[in-house]
């Protein structure tokens, strides 16, 4: 990694510095990257299951546990990576893991005397739509939509971020923001993009796809916590990929539909209760949301994976799996014929026998 630029000076004085959720995949890849890092005095891991990595601190905390204050009294900077992604999780428990958990790490540290909390959330906060520029800014206006999705608790952690240092006096926050996250161990709404039989494509749509590897959003965590920069920061991979690129890497065949069909039908699954993706979620199929990572660069943050790269480790993770519309597939769902056809069509003809199965028993 290049030294730093002016905007991101490191800092001289060896820090402590604990991360959240350390026994998940992302915390996992953080901590292992504070153990013998050269800025760093003290690596602390904070969770309720206990982690092993040499040179790291185990330190059992709930981060919706306001005593998480008592675990950070030696601690220079926190990272704050214990946020719920699954699409499998209960709506309501999610958001109030994700911001209730935000909230308290934030109280929390800035009661302990902590210096700086670095977060990351998305993204897809920027939204996706047909007007935006490629790349967006990392100081462009925030559009999406709280729909009740993760999106919306993103956009509250981006709120609470925002309001922080105004609350508590003597604490920074930065927020990063990450392009579609892949490698081992994560499954979110998009990996289970492709996860389909064919890839679903909105027709007249023109989207352009940007990975962020979990290491490289690992590496731009800890580069945030021991420089002193501020935030928002997106980080990613450079560039993009067009539909076409992505369908020639992964060797899919796409399945192109019109808008009001593809919509229309993932309204109808998401209130059946069969898809956990709201279809506002097609928006990030449709629209180009590529984020410029420049201004992370210019204090010498490099990624470490190229989109290609990162695509290939995402289709690395997902081999063996299926789903459709953001729904896991189980393996008879699979053997039942959805080839050819595609997911989407099967679940659109698991809705009719759904409402065809309803009208039966009422009649009854």
């Amino acid at each position: 990694m290049s030294s730093p630029a002016e905007g991101g000076r490191r800092r001289s004085a060896r820090l402590t510095v604990a991360v959240t959720g350390a026994a998940d995949v992302i915390g996992a890849a953080v901590a292992v990257r504070l153990a013998g890092h050269e800025g760093v005095r003290k690596a602390v891991a904070l969770d309720t299951r206990r982690l092993d990595v040499p040179g790291v601190v185990f330190r059992q905390a709930d981060v919706r546990d306001p005593g998480l204050t008592e675990r950070l009294g030696d601690v220079d900077v926190v990272i704050h990576a214990d946020i719920d992604t699954s699409p499998d999780t209960d709506t309501k428990a999610r958001t109030a893991w994700n911001v209730r958990g935000t909230q308290t790490v934030l109280t929390a540290a800035a009661a302990a005397g902590v210096s700086r909390v670095v977060l990351f959330t998305s993204a897809v906060v920027y939204g996706a739509y047909p007007d935006n520029p490629v790349p967006l800014a990392e100081d462009a206006p925030l559009r999406a939509v709280p729909d009740g999705s993760l999106v919306g608790d993103y956009l509250e952690i981006e709120r609470l971020a925002e309001r922080a240092p105004k609350a508590h006096p003597g604490l920074s926050v930065t927020v990063l923001r990450p392009a579609v996250l892949t490698g081992p161990g994560v499954d979110t709404v998009f990996t289970r993009h492709f996860e389909a039989p064919r890839l679903l494509v909105v027709k007249d749509s023109e989207p352009c796809w940007q990975f962020c590897h979990i290491e490289d959003l690992a590496s731009g965590l800890v580069h945030a916590a021991l420089s002193e920069i501020d935030g928002p920061l997106a980080v990613g991979s450079e560039g993009w990929l067009g539909q076409q690129e992505v369908e020639e890497i992964s060797g899919m065949r796409r399945m192109e539909l019109p808008e009001t069909l593809a919509i229309g039908a993932a309204e109808r699954l998401h209130r059946l209760h069969l898809t956990p993706a709201p279809a506002t979620d097609l928006q990030y199929v449709m629209h180009p949301w590529a984020v410029s990572t420049e201004k992370l660069k210019a204090t010498g943050w490099l990624p470490q994976f190229s989109n290609a790269e990162a695509f290939q480790a995402l289709l690395v993770e997902i081999e063996g799996h299926h789903a459709a519309l953001s729904r896991r597939l189980g393996k008879k769902d699979a053997a039942a014929g959805l080839g050819a056809a595609g997911a989407t069509v099967a679940l659109v003809g698991t809705a009719a026998l759904v409402r065809r199965a309803r009208k039966k028993r009422r009649a009854t």
